[in-house]
């Protein structure tokens, strides 16, 4: 095959401009000297006391309210000074344990169920069928769906018309809430721990790390699960949208999972470098960042830069491991990856907009792929420029984004914010042996 060489991701004209192209995408990005020097988060210039009644009922996916959310697949609880996953809980014990975090259906699916079975013929597996009418036979569950089944029909539908409706009706409508496909991992906290004001809120950065790595090894093990229970999803999107400019319904923490039957644009085009360089992910990725002095931190496990050729500013996170899948790396590599999001996370601070992205191997693919997350910081709007030229203005070059993170990491480690096992970068030596990260 003729030798093509990969292009220079990053070129920086004499004015300062900063031009970049996705390794992966072929995105191109400018940022313009002057444009990224304003201060970055939410400005809460008045917040509002917490009123303490309302402790625990804030919104929706609060610990005061499980019965406005569609029934659990599982829950996280504290047990013996450890974690224990519980399943299967009918709805009379919602309310005997606390969650850390919980498992539940999205009321408002990307996919739907019907969507998987009237294109598929997808039927709810023997177990699921099991637990939907398990949790129906109790007064409590009947009653707990049918509210929700109705909420979520009012939104669409008069009064009058959903009345009309026989419970045999709305329960049909309801199996989504046990065999679907979209689901949303909570977290417990709405606001920090002795928080006095709404400004406060718990963010993944907020969290302890022991706290974040139960959050990421749910995540990966409900992942799993989602392949498991249907067979006709080829990919399992993994995303976190953190405060409304960056698409969150609520306020409070929690990931989304999305049973999908394509792999996406994105993993398209990576599928397609990474046909013609097996070795991209190391040129493109960890190397390449680590030649222009872009690493931020890394630990035994996991590697974290900041990426050059995204619509806004992004923290590259990498996994070491030669697993391609997440959910078949040992606990250390997950803790590494956890460790890794998390003290992002801290750095970025609970005030910044930003969603977080999880890339990883699809289900129909052997070719090795490495587990990367991606934190993006969603501080600027789309304009016409961008919509005319495709060519997207990111007001944080790359290096201002290391630099930032950089500084926020010191500071967070001197308040021992961040796990132990961390290697932050320095301004007098940022840059590590470039090493094959993924094998």
């Amino acid at each position: 095959m003729e030798y093509v060489r990969e292009p220079d991701y990053i070129t920086v004209q004499r004015d300062g401009t900063v031009k970049q192209l996705n390794p992966f995408t072929g995105t191109e990005v400018w940022t313009v000297p002057g444009r990224g020097n304003r201060p970055l988060g939410l400005s809460r210039p008045y917040p509002l006391p917490l009123n303490e009644a309302e402790a625990g009922r804030h919104c929706a996916f609060c610990e005061g309210r499980y019965l406005d959310t569609p029934p659990e697949k599982s829950r996280v609880v504290r047990h013996d000074g450890g974690w224990e996953t519980l399943y299967r809980l009918p709805a009379e014990e919602l309310f005997d344990t606390l969650a850390e975090f919980r498992r539940i259906p999205n009321l408002f699916e990307i996919l739907s169920f019907d969507y998987w079975h009237h294109n598929y013929g997808f039927q709810l597996p023997a177990r699921v069928q099991q637990r939907r009418d398990a949790y129906l036979a109790s007064p409590a569950g009947l009653n707990h769906v049918l509210d929700v089944i109705r909420s979520k029909l009012l939104t669409s539908m008069t009064d009058e018309e959903v009345d009309a409706l026989s419970v045999d009706d709305l329960v049909a409508r309801a199996s989504g809430f046990f065999g679907g496909g979209h689901d949303v991992i909570v977290a417990r906290r709405h606001f920090v721990d002795g928080a006095t004001d709404d400004s406060q809120l718990a963010s993944s950065g907020t969290l302890t790390p022991d706290e974040h790595e139960r959050f990421i090894a749910y995540t990966v093990e409900s992942v799993k699960m989602a392949y498991d229970v249907n067979r006709y999803a080829r990919y399992v999107t993994v995303f976190q949208n953190w405060l409304k400019p960056a698409g969150a319904s609520f306020d409070h923490l929690h990931k989304q999972l999305v049973s999908i039957d394509e792999r996406g644009v994105q993993h398209e085009a990576t599928l397609a470098k990474l046909r013609r360089n097996s070795n991209i992910f190391n040129e493109a990725g960890p190397n390449y960042a680590s030649q222009q002095n872009l690493i931020i931190a890394e630990n035994e496990h996991a590697i974290a830069f900041a990426g050059y050729g995204h619509r806004y500013p992004t923290i590259e996170i990498y996994s070491k491991s030669e697993e391609s899948d997440p959910w078949q790396q040992s606990a250390a590599e997950v803790r590494g990856m956890s460790d890794m999001i998390h003290a992002m996370h801290a750095a970025t601070g609970a005030d910044v907009p930003c969603n977080e992205e999880w890339h990883y191997r699809p289900i129909d693919v052997t070719s090795p792929m490495p587990w990367r997350v991606m934190l993006k910081w969603r501080v600027s709007t789309l304009a016409g420029f961008e919509g005319a030229t495709k060519i997207y203005l990111n007001t944080i070059a790359p290096t201002m984004l290391r630099d930032r993170v950089v500084t926020a990491l010191h500071q967070l480690r001197s308040g021992s914010r961040l796990a132990d096992g961390l290697s932050i970068a320095t301004e007098a030596d940022c840059r590590p042996n470039p090493l094959r990260y993924c094998r």
